[in-house]
């Protein structure tokens, strides 16, 4: 695979076979860092409860679970804004390399940590932290993938580039979702005593693959211009709340109905299904890896429908089937018949979530200027994924009582955020990268 022979210093000059490389590694190395972080969530809500808070009623104990899910989503920011600004000041490159290394040992280190059995309150102090470092890594992870394809692409396909970091999301739902599929087929004290490891000890393999081809990329020609000119911001956070301001808020308020789904889609559904209606786990996750599936078909043509129709009618499009499918979706799981529940996840997934997620990587890219686009476009990511994506099966497991129209509710108020934050925004179809 041939790339850029630009003398160090110089502009990479990025061809078609060399945007189709920068493509595949993104995806792949999101691919990687995503199944790292997606375990946790299936994990929390199948087994953490019973290993690590097991003095906690079924209820109290999913909530601690979900709580702990929660905290990866508080330390994404503070991922976002430390590797940004590094990602601002030295190059896209390197961070990716160290968000990489990071989510691999911390995940690998969740598949080797005791239960509260063994060490007692430590275990969940210790589940505590390594979840901390999965959302610091991944927090700086999302925009360094997404720059990466976006300022590499040409300029009438940045949507479906950007939508190949994307495409990694369900991919990593799908790997790992599978992977848990098949281990949780064992008898039940097998898979609560090492069953569950293993996947996050596969993760080592998975980083090795992930390292090697993220080192063979080349920095983006937008910030190697950057660079050469000696123009890197100085203070990169700081630039981005002093001028980008509006910016900033309108990058949380586009993610809010996608993260907030998203995470009920595919997290808080095992719950309800399982708990409230009564289903089987193994067929919860047979309906998340085929839905999965097909988004990995669905994101990256809403990306190349943003560059045909505009960002904007592509996400406002998911974000009002968000809401139009909220009450629906509940109504469909309550039925408790697979193909039924099976329908839909594909649905909502597929028609709800990917067109907000497919356009959002370019969308989101194009709000900030090249100087400050690393820590912008993190820091307005991050920040909505805690309101959003972190809270999203905490909230929605606390609502369970109270119904499916309450549930349906809460997805419908999300939605309803995101479309006026989408109407506010600027077409950033035809802005230029540079």
């Amino acid at each position: 695979m041939s790339e850029s022979t630009a003398p160090t210093g110089s502009p990479a000059t990025v061809n078609a076979e060399s945007i189709g490389f920068v493509a595949a590694a993104s995806l792949i190395g999101t691919t990687i860092e995503w199944y790292d972080f997606f375990l946790y969530g299936t994990a929390a809500a199948l087994v953490f409860h019973r290993l690590y808070f097991p003095t906690f009623d079924p209820l109290a104990g999913t909530l601690a679970a979900f709580g702990t899910y929660t905290v990866g989503f508080v330390a994404r920011p503070i991922g976002g804004v430390v590797i940004g600004h590094y990602g601002d000041r030295i190059g896209r490159k390197s961070m990716l390399v160290m968000t990489l290394v990071i989510m691999g040992l911390s995940t690998c280190g969740i598949g080797l940590l005791p239960t509260y059995a063994q060490i007692g309150p430590w275990a969940p102090v210790l589940l505590v932290a390594l979840r901390l470092a999965q959302g610091f890594g991944v927090g700086g992870e999302w925009g360094g993938a997404v720059l990466m394809a976006v300022e590499h692409a040409p300029e009438r396909a940045r949507g479906f580039y950007g939508s190949w970091p994307q495409i990694g999301v369900p991919a990593g739902l799908l790997l790992s979702t599978a992977v848990f599929t098949v281990l949780a087929r064992l008898p039940e004290p097998q898979f609560l005593s090492w069953g569950w490891r293993v996947p996050f000890l596969l993760s080592v393999l998975l980083v090795g693959v992930g390292l090697v081809i993220r080192l063979h990329i080349l920095e983006t020609p937008a910030f190697a211009r950057i660079t050469e000119a000696g123009a890197q911001a100085r203070r990169p956070l700081v630039e981005v709340l002093r001028t980008h301001t509006r910016e900033l808020l309108l990058a949380i308020g586009v993610r809010l109905a996608e993260n907030a789904s998203f995470y009920i889609y595919t997290v808080f559904v095992l719950v309800y299904a399982t708990e409230k209606v009564g289903m089987g786990k193994e067929t919860v996750l047979g309906g998340i890896v085929l839905a999965a599936a097909c988004s990995l078909v669905a994101i990256p043509t809403c990306g190349a429908l943003a560059d045909r129709l505009g960002r904007r009618p592509v996400y406002l499009f998911g974000a009002c089937a968000t809401a139009l499918f909220a009450y629906p979706l509940f109504l469909l799981l309550d039925t408790g018949s697979a193909p039924l529940v099976w329908l839909s996840l594909v649905v909502a997934l597929v028609f709800a979530h990917a067109p907000m997620y497919g356009p959002q990587g370019a969308f989101l890219s194009e709000l900030f200027d090249t100087r400050i686009r690393y820590s912008g476009a993190s820091l307005g990511s991050q920040l909505s994924s805690v309101v959003a994506g972190g809270l999203s099966p905490f909230i929605a497991t606390m609502l369970l009582p109270y119904g499916p129209a309450t549930l349906a509710s809460y997805l419908i108020v999300m939605a309803a955020f995101t479309i006026a934050a989408v109407l506010a925004a600027a077409e950033t179809r035809d802005r230029a990268i540079e």
